[in-house]
């Protein structure tokens, strides 16, 4: 379970020494297991809500907690999945997808093969970044979590500047990871149709400073060609309407 309750961000300006509300009283539980979808305007602290969540930065204010124990640094059963992936271009694939893994752990080289091979980059072990695709890198991002055992991913427009029919295949393979392992997902995202495809709720964030200013029930996502259906089409516009477009 995560709880967010109560939570402010504030940024002090140096220079004019006013201060600049990023986040206020914005509150949200997430169910273990549990796939949310969080979108809202361009700059309204949608990243920071996920720094805040990984133990990278500090809120000003609020109670966090993850399995009932606050939030404080960085803990090893959570992955933050960035846009950018985070890969290291002097490391191969398999040296992304090991970093930071303690490989004398008895299993887990095991479970980073598996996490290879489940994301079809079985064979690429010896790629370097500048060697792969768009949606290739993608997924070295997904396996190096997966390969850490996160009980929760906390992913930032991961599928960001990918095609079109790239982005719906990645879309389609997290759809199936997440079914198979169980974590659970927060997934940051400016894509209605990605949130509502991803989502099983969606939490529409309002202009900074940022609050909750809906959540979306999304109970049929996950289910044999949801894409197609009324219902998808139905979230979608309650979507939208709810970002008042």
């Amino acid at each position: 379970m995560i709880e967010v309750d109560d939570l402010q961000l504030v940024y002090p300006n140096p220079r004019t020494g006013d201060a600049q509300r990023v986040i206020d009283d914005l509150s949200l539980h997430v169910a273990d297991g549990e796939s949310l979808a969080i979108i809202g305007p361009s700059g309204c602290g949608k990243s920071s809500l996920l720094y805040i969540l990984s133990g990278l930065i500090a809120p000003t204010h609020g109670d966090l907690r993850i399995h009932g124990d606050p939030i404080a640094k960085p803990r090893p059963d959570v992955a933050l999945i960035l846009q950018e992936t985070g890969l290291l271009p002097w490391k191969t694939v398999w040296g992304n997808a090991v970093f930071g893994l303690d490989l004398r752990e008895q299993g887990r080289l095991r479970r980073v093969k598996r996490a290879l091979r489940e994301l079809g980059l079985e064979g690429m072990e010896s790629r370097y970044p500048p060697q792969l695709s768009g949606g290739e890198k993608k997924r070295v991002g997904l396996a190096r979590a997966l390969a850490q055992e996160a009980g929760v991913l906390l992913m930032d427009e991961p599928l960001a500047a990918l095609d079109a029919l790239t982005k719906e295949r990645t879309q389609n393979l997290m759809l199936s990871l997440w079914q198979a392992h169980g974590f659970t997902s927060l997934l940051v995202t400016h894509d209605i149709e990605e949130a509502v495809f991803l989502g099983e709720r969606i939490a529409v964030l309002g202009p900074r400073p940022t609050r909750v200013v809906d959540v979306i029930d999304n109970p049929d996502m996950g289910t044999e060609a949801y894409r197609q259906s009324e219902t998808f089409f139905e979230t979608v516009r309650a979507v939208r309407g709810a970002l008042d477009l």
